[in-house]
């Protein structure tokens, strides 16, 4: 029977603690990077191309919380100017252009006031839909769940392999130095159980583990 890997906080903690000691003092602060390498599979193959957003439970910094609003009312969008990095008003979104579509789509969420939705379902909806980006619908009533959605997409993070040639494998940062190791643990659990939900095998596709600093060595993960 083929061994399959396991992996729990413990694991995780021995190594960062080991990687702390291996690590020279920089002058800058450098991040912790964390890398899956995979096995039996074929990472050429679409399918098996991993692209997955994770929201760790500790931001790094690394997710650009770019939020978007179609706004149908001034007043509303006044009211919530700081929250988003761009607000389109309703009569506006039927004049959008190709390149002005492709910018909705690098912001990582996307929310529409009430009757908003119908303008951006009619004018947008080819665009948005195939991409998983139709915004959520939202009332000026939600202020409390508006901001915590915006706040969570800073520490949404990208995991991906599809930019490389079909690497077999996956890279992350998952931190800093100046993070908590039990933090760093956590943020490293959440991807790794992320990436192994979308993997064909699970976590029979999982060979190795590493974490290392920027300037430092790596350091393998016990599985």
């Amino acid at each position: 029977m083929q061994e399959v890997f396991k992996l729990n906080e413990k694991e995780i903690l021995t190594a960062l603690e080991q990687m702390e000691k291996n690590s020279k003092k920089r002058k800058f602060e450098q991040t912790i990077e964390l890398t899956i390498n995979f096995k039996d599979m074929d990472p050429k193959k679409a399918d098996n191309q991993i692209d997955v957003k994770v929201n760790f439970p500790h931001s790094t910094g690394r997710g650009s919380g770019k939020a978007l609003l179609f706004a149908k009312t001034k007043e509303f969008a006044d009211k919530v100017k700081e929250l988003f990095a761009t607000i389109i008003m309703e009569d506006k979104i039927s004049e959008l252009k190709k390149t002005d579509i492709a910018k909705i789509l690098e912001h990582d969420v996307l929310l529409a006031e009430g009757s908003a939705m119908l303008t951006v379902g009619k004018h947008l909806g080819q665009d948005l839909a195939p991409k998983g980006k139709m915004p959520k619908p939202i009332t000026p009533q939600q202020a409390d769940e508006i901001k915590n959605i915006v706040s969570s997409a800073k520490s949404s993070v990208r995991i991906t392999n599809k930019k490389g040639k079909g690497i077999p494998l996956v890279q992350v940062v998952v931190g800093k130095e100046s993070f908590k190791e039990k933090d760093l643990a956590e943020n490293i659990l959440t991807a790794v159980k992320a990436v192994e939900n979308v993997l064909p095998k699970k976590k029979q596709n999982i060979k190795s583990i590493f974490v290392k600093k920027t300037m430092g060595q790596a350091i393998r993960v016990s599985i």
